[in-house]
């Protein structure tokens, strides 16, 4: 369904060179120039996360399971930041696209002000009831205690994550994929330094475990926000903030802000039902036992080795065609999303040979437990068959939310997630008894039916004619 225009209008941009028709050499030489960034930044995230887990891997299958169930929650209500941030990147990529500096500024600093005040609200609540969350995801009596101090120690850096999330979102949008690249390398390597020193005691700190882990993720992100907010502030910012009088800094502009949400809705809704399906879907595995969910847990970690990448040409595609078509330029928006396509499926099937050939040796990165390296292994096999429609589901989704087109996102996500994927996991692992394989094996079926649909979705072409 079409999405109804406002009264703010958006003026239409005379193509640039990198978008004239047929230069499919400098289509993708924009879509690698926006990916790299991106792509950079998700592999020092991974590797990052890789690093992260086998520190605490270290600590035990409870540290493992406190850390996996802790966050499986905070996931939940990330979803709704990442889909404000899904509108502001569209809203902001189709004035980037007309040539309209002062509303991609104006869209930053309403976003930022609605994702502000839901994120104080938000962790505040996951503070005061984190034991509650913990307990709600099924953790066993050992991994309660850690899961709750874990959480709790989180929250702060987590709120600061959230609110200028969408920030991040602006600036893809226009365009600058480097700024949030730079940001978040930094804010990575702080991040592996503090555990190094908390988790373990070095240099004259103390040992303090997974809390360690938690406190050193919270500065991390406490400085990575205030970067955003300078990034978000400098008057060279693509996005750049308005210079305001006090009092107006803090006043909701309707208009923009329903802008944002008409899009971002669908993607706050998907991303709800994404999350709530994954905490049915992880209260499954949990039941298995700690051991098995440690397991599933790594497997995960090591398996954003594929999917991270990805999300690389997926944020790329989501930036072009939105700029494509405020530009008025729907064949560029079109080529663009299928460059990303092609580049992202090289690497994702790239990774999926690895999975499938030695993914014992991924295992070993993160623990030296037998039973959890195969276990895992097992996992990272299934998987292997699934990067291919994974891909086509990140890519393509991307592109349709670039052009406004959440709500078939939104639609087919709700039916493979809790109807495919859910379904699939009480047959396989509940009535066959096929344990993390059938759970596993599942999460392929869901990937199978989201990227099938969205590919014919994108070949249809109705988004090419939404206004958002």
């Amino acid at each position: 369904m079409a999405e109804q225009a406002t009264s703010i209008g958006l003026r239409k941009a005379p193509p640039t060179p990198d978008a004239a028709p047929g230069d499919a050499v400098a289509i993708r030489r924009k879509v690698v120039q926006l990916s790299l960034p991106v792509f950079a930044e998700v592999v020092l995230q991974t590797l990052t996360q890789v690093v992260d887990m086998a520190m605490v891997g270290r600590l035990g299958a409870s540290a493992i399971a406190a850390v996996g169930l802790s966050m499986q929650p905070l996931f939940l209500g990330q979803g709704v930041f990442m889909g404000l941030s899904v509108g502001t990147t569209a809203l902001v990529a189709r004035f980037t696209g007309a040539g309209d500096r002062r509303m991609a500024g104006r869209t930053n600093h309403q976003s930022l002000l609605v994702s502000t005040a839901l994120a104080l609200v938000m962790c505040a609540a996951a503070y005061v009831y984190a034991r509650d969350i913990v307990t709600l995801m099924g953790a066993e009596p050992d991994v309660v205690a850690l899961g709750t101090s874990y959480l709790r120690y989180l929250v702060p850096g987590f709120a600061m994550l959230l609110a200028t999330m969408t920030v991040g979102g602006a600036l893809r949008g226009a365009g600058d994929t480097t700024t949030p690249m730079k940001i978040n390398v930094l804010v990575n390597l702080v991040n592996v330094a503090g555990n190094y020193m908390l988790i373990f005691g070095h240099f004259g700190f103390p040992a303090l475990g997974i809390d360690g882990a938690a406190i050193a993720t919270t500065v991390s992100r406490m400085i990575g926000g205030v970067l955003f907010l300078w990034a978000a502030w400098r008057s060279g910012s693509p996005v750049a903030l308005p210079r305001l009088r006090l009092a107006a800094c803090f006043r909701i502009d309707t208009a923009v802000v329903g802008r944002v949400l008409r899009i971002g809705v669908p993607a706050i809704l998907e991303r709800l039902v994404i999350s709530s399906g994954m905490l049915v879907y992880i209260r499954a595995v949990a039941g298995l036992g700690t051991v098995v969910y440690a397991a599933h847990n790594i497997a995960n970690n090591a398996e954003s080795l594929s999917f991270m990448p990805g999300l690389a040409f997926a944020t790329a595609a989501t930036a072009l065609v939105g700029q494509g078509l405020g530009a008025g330029r729907p064949d560029v928006a079109e080529r663009s999303a299928r460059e990303a396509l092609k580049l992202g499926l090289a690497v994702m099937g790239t990774m999926a040979l690895v999975f499938l050939a030695v993914p014992q040796y991924l295992m070993m990165i993160y623990t030296s437990d037998p039973e959890i390296i195969r276990l895992g292994s097992i996992a990272l096999r299934v998987i292997s068959f699934g990067q291919v429609p994974m891909g086509t589901a990140f890519i393509f989704s991307g592109a349709l939310r670039g052009a406004g087109d959440t709500r078939s996102v939104l639609y087919v996500t709700a039916f493979a997630v809790w109807v495919v994927r859910l379904s699939a996991t009480y047959l396989l692992v509940v009535v066959g008894g096929l344990g993390l394989f059938g759970a596993w094996l599942a999460m392929v079926a869901d990937w199978l039916v989201r990227g099938g649909y969205v590919w014919h979705r994108f070949r249809a072409g109705r988004w090419k004619q939404l206004q958002v």
